[in-house]
């Protein structure tokens, strides 16, 4: 499905620079010029059951034996070394066997085990699809990161975000198409876990800092600090400079997604504010989604899909707060406590508004931990034998909504929740999974370049589908 093979009529260059960058007549540029608008909402393949994403990226890796992976002989042999203890290696050599420090109880009518770590999650354990056998390339972050928003863990890629919003457009030319809301700063790689990479600029994610204080603007520069005439006068001048840029180089196209950027920051400014503004829900709702930055984003993300945008990331924070090396006790319940109200009042919100049953949410990170301790590095404080090490062999994702089968759990790993024992699950599966809900054959889904055809799973990837109901 290369939606994009044929260059890009030169009737509508001359159009947009001739007209003050189009600003005004930006809605009615295609039919003028008969040149496609890359973001207009096209059809997949196939009916989907899902017509949008939200993605709840815990980064830095969660345990899924402290989560939802329960492992009762972790109990039995706590502070014991297992048995073949050379299997349980990742980057570093680990310890003895380390129990989960958290209770787990069965939750709804399908029995889900969820820890003390997620109560408020837990109330939705009937809407859950509980993925316990994911399996990742390898144990470190940064490659890991990659293959879960890009499908690819060393070379420049698409991010998922940017393949669904060129297959399915958006439903909102006022908004992205794709928002990425990360507290406090970017993530470990940065911006390349949301690039488009060779697909137009348009469907690169648009980063928003849910964090910023009261009285600063969501995204800077947005509201226009001029009056209307001085702006069009502004506006003028720009389409001056970028005539004279297209000029000199008849051949970038990189200047087309700049214009498209900048017609999209204008559009914004109308509609943008508003979607970000969460003083606008009532107070009840305000107080089911909690206090704190993620209470703030997760109501972000259901307001902006409620508007129409396609593909909401919510990252827990700068850099990788998951990765809990030391002390996992007391860092994961720091965490938990930061996000698990909101996770479980955004399912109950989407739910309640209908939202639920055509929006598909994800939660987990790039990869688990292991079941044994990671032994302190030399000089260090030999006390706090009490974290996890990476763990790419095993570990636990859910879905919900979205056409997922409710009240699940696929796939098992062994008794101590090393490896992948049962129904594996590799990234590519689940990126194959997801298109497929979202109406896409994914070894369809194409994008041309460099002389052949790439796809969000490369050559990889199988829909797993008994999770789909």
């Amino acid at each position: 499905m290369n939606l994009f093979n044929q260059s890009l009529p030169i009737p509508r260059r001359n159009f947009l620079v001739g007209c003050g960058m189009g600003f005004g007549l930006s809605a009615l540029r295609p039919m003028l010029d008969g040149a496609p608008n890359p973001m207009m909402v096209r059809g997949p393949h196939f009916a989907p059951k899902a017509k949008r994403v939200i993605h709840l990226f815990m980064n830095g890796g969660p345990s899924h034996m402290d989560t939802f992976d329960p492992k009762p002989e972790l109990q039995k042999w706590h502070g014991k070394i297992l048995p073949e203890e050379n299997r349980f290696k990742t980057e570093r050599k680990t310890g003895a066997a380390f129990a989960s420090p958290f209770p787990f109880k069965k939750y709804g009518q399908s029995g889900l085990p969820v820890s003390s770590l997620f109560p408020h999650v837990a109330k939705h354990a009937d809407d859950l699809c509980v993925i316990r056998s994911m399996q990742a390339n390898v144990p470190n972050h940064e490659p890991s990161l990659m293959l879960m928003n890009c499908g690819e863990s060393q070379l420049v890629r698409p991010s998922m975000g940017s393949w669904v919003t060129y297959g399915l457009g958006t439903e909102n030319q006022n908004l992205p198409g794709f928002v990425v809301l990360c507290p406090g700063g970017y993530p470990v790689t940065e911006t390349q876990n949301w690039r488009s990479a060779f697909l137009p600029g348009i469907y690169q994610g648009t980063y928003v800092n849910p964090a910023r204080k009261a009285g600063e603007e969501i995204i800077p520069n947005l509201n226009p600090s001029l009056p209307p005439l001085r702006q069009s006068r502004q506006l003028n001048l720009l389409n001056k400079l970028n005539q004279a840029h297209q000029l000199e180089r008849p051949d970038d196209d990189s200047l087309d997604a700049r214009i498209r950027s900048f017609e999209l920051a204008y559009r914004m400014q109308m509609e943008a504010s508003d979607a970000f503004d969460v003083s606008k829900e009532t107070l009840k709702t305000r107080e089911a989604y909690g206090k704190g930055v993620h209470a703030k984003q997760c109501l972000m993300a259901r307001r902006l899909v409620e508007r129409g945008v396609r593909f909401v990331q919510l990252w827990h924070g700068a850099g990788q707060p998951w990765d809990s090396h030391d002390e996992i006790e007391k860092n994961h319940s720091k965490l938990a406590l930061q996000c698990d109200q909101a996770i479980g009042a955004l399912l109950g919100d989407l739910k309640d508004r209908g939202l639920l049953e055509e929006t598909l949410v994800l939660w987990g990170g790039e990869f688990g931990r292991t079941p044994t301790v990671e032994l302190p590095k030399p000089g260090s404080n030999a006390g706090k034998v009490n974290g996890r090490d990476h763990n790419h062999h095993g570990f636990t994702v859910w879905m919900a909504g979205g056409g997922v089968k409710p009240g699940y759990v696929h796939g098992a790993t062994d008794p101590f929740g090393f490896q992948a024992v049962d129904n594996p699950v590799h990234v590519h599966d689940l990126h194959a999974t997801m298109l497929h809900l979202l109406g896409f054959d994914h070894e369809k889904l194409t994008y041309r370049y460099a002389g052949r055809d790439f796809r969000l799973t490369d050559v990889h990837g199988k829909v797993i589908t008994p999770l789909i109901a």
